[in-house]
């Protein structure tokens, strides 16, 4: 038998190198007795990183961050934040890490990132840990995210740690360990304009283009052609976001990439009966980050961006802001544009259909589903058979049977594509009545549910024979669905 020698695993720190003021030198906690409870085999394997090796003591050490390469400068970030509309001028990195930069398959620079590692100075009084029920929720829904096709951070990896955490119960600890194009938030450059060092600012817009969005630094403006950019990916991923009914739950600036890549699955869920109301975070009492408010939301944050970008955009400050608000009027027209395309395809029709024709008959369709507490991801997936001749699916979970003829009638006289459908209307979506039954068995001890859970997740589109309970609504005894942030 041979032994494979250890990888030489290189961490990059340009953001420690580059951006030394907003990053703290530190080191993770202790872990006493880790333990590999998922691993996204394919994604590390995509970073150069040998699933077989990451099993082994020294990739626990990786994954935990208490053995890390040499060379490599782990730092926990600085960033601000409006929290629920209150701004928080120093948050942080308070139990993560950034242990440094890898180098995909592609050529893309990701960030190698840990949740849970214990205190660091951003801690505010928080302990700095993480439970494996929460790190595995976010294992879970970024790898469905990431197979649903919507920008999302990664989870490469959840680790036991051995250690106890207390909640409100005391709880088995966990490490998560993900990947992310780059952990830059609306936070970053907020906390960023607060210290009133203008070249830090311009050298943190500078990482950022040259991280995200490199076509702006060909632009006349730079720095406008940033906020521009963010604005613009922005939009579009807050409406993947609706058109699959995610609710992610706590939109706060310091949750808001420059990127456009989703991060932070606290007190995330999947909408299943369609209400434009739906709150499920237990700490959003009043509905701040509702389903149907994630757009207004969105906007509201850039809109901090680009307050904190202002000293770039112009000497003037009056002239900055007038840049400044032209940028952020693109944000509805561009969003609209994209939900309405998405709604396109979610409902097959051609390309090229009229634009009153289209959110008309979208538009009408919304009514139909609120009424009548439809589940969202079965309704349009039972769609596509009413594309092949056969209503009785969709009529079977709609109550306004006249009124939902009437729809289809119309919408079938375009010519919907049931096979298009089916490539962008999923089957399974994370059921939360499911994450929750695999999260509890995860903490007692048993890791099936969620791997089972997570192989289904991994092929979103795909019916397959036996996993009808993994497309269904959860069961009437479920009751009203309440998440969690988990720290």
């Amino acid at each position: 038998m041979s032994v494979a020698p250890s990888p030489t695993v290189r961490l990059g720190h340009r953001f420690a190198d580059e951006l030394p003021e907003l990053a703290v030198p530190w080191q993770a906690a202790e872990a006493p007795e880790p333990r590999l409870l998922a691993l996204d085999e394919e994604l590390a394997a995509d970073l150069g990183l040998d699933p077989a090796w990451l099993r082994g003591p020294e990739g626990l050490g990786l994954l935990t961050g208490t053995v890390v390469p040499e060379g490599a400068r782990p730092v926990a970030q600085a960033y601000s934040g409006h929290q629920f509309g209150g701004f928080s001028p120093r948050l942080g990195d308070g139990r993560a890490l950034l242990l440094g930069e890898l180098v995909d398959g592609r050529g893309r620079t990701r960030d190698l990132h840990l949740k849970g590692s214990g205190r660091t100075p951003f801690a505010r009084g928080g302990d700095g840990l993480a439970a494996v029920g929460p790190m595995l929720r976010e294992h879970v829904v970024a790898t469905a995210m990431h197979a649903l096709g919507v920008p999302t951070t990664r989870s490469l990896a959840v680790v036991g740690t051995g250690r106890k955490v207390q909640r409100e119960t005391v709880l088995p600890g966990a490490v998560l360990a993900r990947v992310a194009s780059s952990h830059l938030r609306v936070g970053t450059v907020q906390y960023t304009r607060a210290t009133g060092d203008t070249e830090l600012l311009r050298r943190l817009a500078d990482h950022a283009i040259d991280r995200h969005h490199p076509a702006a630094r060909e632009a006349a403006a730079p720095y406008l052609a940033l906020l521009e950019s963010v604005v613009a990916v922005q939009a579009a991923l807050v409406a993947q976001w609706m058109s699959i009914g995610f609710v992610h739950g706590v939109m706060n600036t310091d949750n808001m990439t420059l990127s456009g890549e989703t991060i932070d699955y606290g007190p995330c869920a999947f909408m299943e009966a369609f209400d434009p109301a739906t709150v499920f975070s237990s700490i959003d009492e009043g509905g701040r980050y509702a389903y149907g408010n994630q757009p207004v939301v969105a906007e509201w944050n850039l809109a901090r961006l680009a307050e904190a970008l202002l000293p770039l955009l112009d000497e003037s400050e009056d002239r900055a802001i007038e840049i400044a608000t032209e940028a952020l009027g693109a944000f509805r027209s561009t969003y609209s544009a994209a939900f309405t395309e998405r709604m396109r395809l979610k409902t097959g029709l051609p390309a090229g259909l009229a634009e009153d024709v289209l959110v008309r008959l979208v538009d009408e369709l919304f009514p139909i589903l609120r009424s009548g507490h439809v589940d969202w991801t079965s309704f349009f997936r039972a769609l596509s058979a009413a594309a092949r001749g056969d209503a009785e699916p969709v009529r079977g979970i709609v109550l306004d049977l006249p009124v939902l003829d009437d729809w289809l009638e119309r919408w079938r006289a375009l010519g919907p594509d049931a096979d298009a459908m089916d490539r962008v209307n999923p089957v399974y979506v994370p059921r939360n009545h499911l994450v929750e039954e695999a999260l509890d068995a995860a903490t007692a001890g048993d890791l099936g549910p969620v791997e089972r859970l997570v192989d289904v997740l991994r092929a979103p589109y795909d019916e397959r024979p036996g996993l009808e309970a993994y497309a269904a609504p959860a069961p009437p005894d479920f009751g009203s669905y309440t998440t969690y942030c988990g720290t």
